[in-house]
Formats: structure tokens, C-alpha cells, sequence
């Protein structure tokens, strides 16, 4: 039985900046790796949107999903395609993806209008909105550092290609293969940039441990949901930029009993 964690919740349009850098660097980074964000600038009726489309695209019967199966890191993975932590013999996470990467390079795969209209303006501008967010965060991620607001900026960070949005599905469990072996929705790891802007349906079933990644026994806590608030977490690059300052901590999504749906925006920053 997991608790639930209680994580700091850091306001981006707080007009005292040095004090949320303050609450972003003990409370959400030191502590605890996770916290939410909430005055974001991301619209309600645009995250409802990029949910119920994203809810169309995988209602498709996966013969017309694999039309558009990943490549150059764009569009769709099956399920159990994925597993995050190698360290399992599972058969793979029981989740199904799209990625939408950085939009000016033009390899992004997209559904036909005719299909899905307004799939595209809808991601395209879910991907600029969210990546604005982003980017106001990271200069009060600098301030938390002792650095000038725009370090990151200067010191490359920034540049193309930035972040990927990364649909997710979990069929719920009634949905399944029934089987005896133990599938994660998504199996236990940290993330591999700077930070992850997360959005979910409200539907439970994120974990995290905040305790040093390889200290045993793991103790898993549930990270509740804020409706219209992002949950961000820092990722392994930060963690080592900042040597080890900052956490990036362990996670998973245990297979949900109804079916779940979330948005993720990262890793945040150049990464490859």
C-alpha cells in the first residue's frame, strides 16, 4: 500500500520571483525532484482539446495507428512496444505512445485532415504553449541556482530541437491480456533531460520514489493529480548539471483499472 505524496505546488506568474526560486530550489528540487505547476499559460480548453484528441487518434483500430509507426523518433508505438526499466522479463510496458517532436524540421508524421481534423493545429499549438511554459520555468530554475535569468538561453539550452510531446494511452486493466507476470503501465525510471511538464486525465496511477534511486527497499508514493495543473519533474541531465543538487528521482505508472490518458512535454532542452 503506497502513500500519497504531498509535493510542492510553485506558481509560474508569482510576481516574487527570488521567493519561488527559493521554493523551487529546496522544496521541489532538493526534496523531492517532483512539484506542480500551476498559472501556467496553457489554456484549459486547449489541454481538453489535446485530450480528446489524442483519445480519437488511439480509438483508431491498429491497423490505421501502425500506418504512421514511429520514425526519426515521430509518431506511433504499440503496446507493450515500450519498456523503460530493462531490468524486467515482462513483455513490455502496457501503454501506447505518438510522439510529436520539434516542429520546424519537418519529420513529423501527422494523421490526414480528413480524419482527424484539426489533429495537428491542435498539437502544433500545444507544443508552442506548453514549450513558452517551459522555457519561464527554466529562468526560475537558473534564479534557484544563483544564476542570471537567462543562463540557460546563453549557454545553449535552448536551441532547436527542444521538447517532444509525448501522447500516452493506458487501456484499462479490463482491456488486457490477462497474465500471470507482473506489467507496469510504465515501468520504473528517471527521464533523461532537463525537465518533463506531465499532464493528466485525473485518472490515477503515477508513483514515484523520492529516496536515492539505487537505496533499498524502494518505498513507492502516489502523486495525485491537480486539475489544470502540470506535475514536473527534474530529469537526469539537471541532476548532473547541478551536481546532484537536484533529484531526479524514480517513477512508474502502475496499469490503471480504467483506461488513462496523459500528455507529457520533454526532456526539455537539447539532449542528443
Amino acid at each position: 500500500m503506497s502513500n500519497a505524496l504531498q509535493l510542492p505546488i510553485i506558481d509560474l506568474a508569482s510576481p516574487d520571483r527570488f521567493s519561488t526560486a527559493n521554493s523551487i530550489r529546496q522544496q521541489a528540487c532538493i526534496d523531492h525532484g517532483f512539484f506542480y505547476l500551476v498559472n501556467h499559460g496553457v489554456d484549459e480548453e486547449l489541454v481538453k482539446k489535446v485530450f480528446e484528441q489524442s483519445s480519437n487518434f488511439f480509438s483508431f483500430p491498429i491497423e490505421e495507428k501502425m500506418k504512421l509507426a514511429i520514425k526519426n523518433h515521430r509518431g506511433y508505438t504499440a503496446l507493450y512496444a515500450e519498456k523503460l526499466d530493462t531490468t524486467l522479463t515482462t513483455k513490455g510496458d502496457s501503454k501506447e505512445t505518438f510522439y510529436v517532436g520539434p516542429l520546424a524540421d519537418g519529420l513529423n508524421q501527422w494523421p490526414l485532415e480528413e480524419d482527424l481534423p484539426s489533429w495537428r493545429s491542435t498539437m502544433e499549438t500545444y507544443h508552442q504553449k506548453v514549450l513558452s511554459a517551459g522555457t519561464k520555468l527554466l529562468s526560475l530554475i537558473a534564479l534557484s541556482l544563483k544564476l542570471d535569468e537567462d543562463f540557460f538561453g546563453k549557454v545553449g539550452a535552448l536551441n532547436e530541437p527542444l521538447g517532444f510531446i509525448r501522447l500516452l494511452h493506458y487501456p484499462g486493466s479490463g482491456d488486457l491480456d490477462s497474465s500471470s507476470e507482473e506489467v507496469y503501465g510504465a515501468s520504473a525510471h528517471s527521464d533523461y533531460g532537463m525537465i518533463t511538464l506531465l499532464m493528466t486525465d485525473g485518472v490515477p496511477g503515477l508513483q514515484q520514489i523520492c529516496r536515492e534511486k539505487s537505496k533499498q527497499p524502494q518505498v513507492w508514493e502516489d502523486v495525485p493529480s491537480i486539475s489544470g495543473a502540470f506535475v514536473v519533474n527534474i530529469g537526469d541531465m539537471l541532476e548532473r548539471w547541478t551536481n546532484c543538487l537536484f533529484r531526479s528521482t524514480l517513477h512508474r505508472v502502475l496499469p490503471p483499472r480504467q483506461e488513462r490518458y496523459s500528455v507529457m512535454i520533454h526532456p526539455f532542452a537539447v539532449y542528443a
